[in-house]
């Protein structure tokens, strides 16, 4: 009974087993592979000493991206999940609730394109700054560069997060967010010194899938700054497309895996310790 109940229980896991498996395993060991191995079979760190001579700058930069762009959707999911929580005006935060989730349904290449039209130097952005005064025309600029990537990706992230950090925070009890504002604290003294230290660590969660997912988007960077220093994500398409070097583009693809391990490796330290702090 118990062998007949543990094979019910593996036919039952064994799609999901197979789609690990052949959509993720198997590709992961082809590119470990193809980025070790030589033209003549041998092993070799030759492609990844290759990568770093032609890519270490757009290394540097897409760390830099993707962690600017953490702290400004940490930023903006603090500020709407905090109002949602903590604001007093429900229509408002009625409003917004609806609003803030758009960027949710619309992916990474459609998310470029509104961005690219939207950040250029004739775009909606800078027509609505001239037209309202803020600035001159001729001191209009493009913004189709680092700035926005940084944009697009706070953007299309910062709902996520708010999600899961507003959901975190309405099932945090209220007596103690009653008692502080009894005593008349102010609502941002609030919301940084009782509600997000209890929700710091689905705020990491969120960051962390962030992080990961930002590593391994093509569409924004090359539709916003495809020139020189850009993200790894584009390296990778040109050494494939215009030099078909596969085996650099899967050296690449490896120390991206190593950046966003090592985003893996901070939340569980954290989570390892929050678990040992426990009582």
């Amino acid at each position: 009974m118990r062998l007949s109940s543990r094979g019910a229980g593996l036919l039952l896991i064994s799609p999901a087993l197979a789609v690990i498996a052949f959509f993720f395993i198997l590709p992961l060991g082809l590119s470990v592979h193809g980025a070790l191995t030589a033209a003549d079979g041998r092993l070799t760190l030759a492609h990844f000493e290759k990568s770093f001579d032609l890519y270490t700058n757009d290394m540097l930069f897409t760390v830099a991206i993707v962690l600017l762009s953490c702290v400004g959707i940490a930023v903006v999911a603090i500020g709407i999940a905090g109002y949602l929580t903590l604001g007093e005006h429900p229509r408002t935060q009625a409003a917004l609730r609806w609003l803030y989730r758009w960027p949710l349904f619309i992916p990474f290449v459609v998310a470029g394109q509104v961005m690219r039209t939207f950040l250029a130097k004739n775009g909606m952005l800078n027509h609505v700054l001239v037209g309202s005064g803020l600035i001159d025309p001729l001191a209009a600029q493009s913004l189709l560069d680092w700035r926005g990537i940084v944009i697009a990706f706070i953007w299309k992230q910062a709902p996520f997060v708010t999600l899961l950090l507003a959901g975190a925070m309405a099932s945090l009890d209220v007596q103690h967010i009653e008692a502080a504002r009894n005593l008349g604290a102010a609502r941002w003294r609030v919301l940084l010194g009782i509600v997000l230290p209890q929700v710091r660590g689905t705020l990491l969660v969120g960051l962390v899938l962030s992080f990961v997912t930002m590593l391994s988007v093509l569409s924004v960077p090359l539709m916003i700054n495809p020139n020189s220093p850009t993200m790894m994500t584009v390296d990778v398409a040109y050494r494939i497309s215009t030099h078909g070097d596969y085996a650099v583009a899967n050296a690449l693809c490896l120390i991206s895996l190593a950046f966003a391990s090592l985003g893996a490796w901070v939340y569980l330290r954290h989570a390892v310790t929050r678990a040992e702090a426990a009582p």
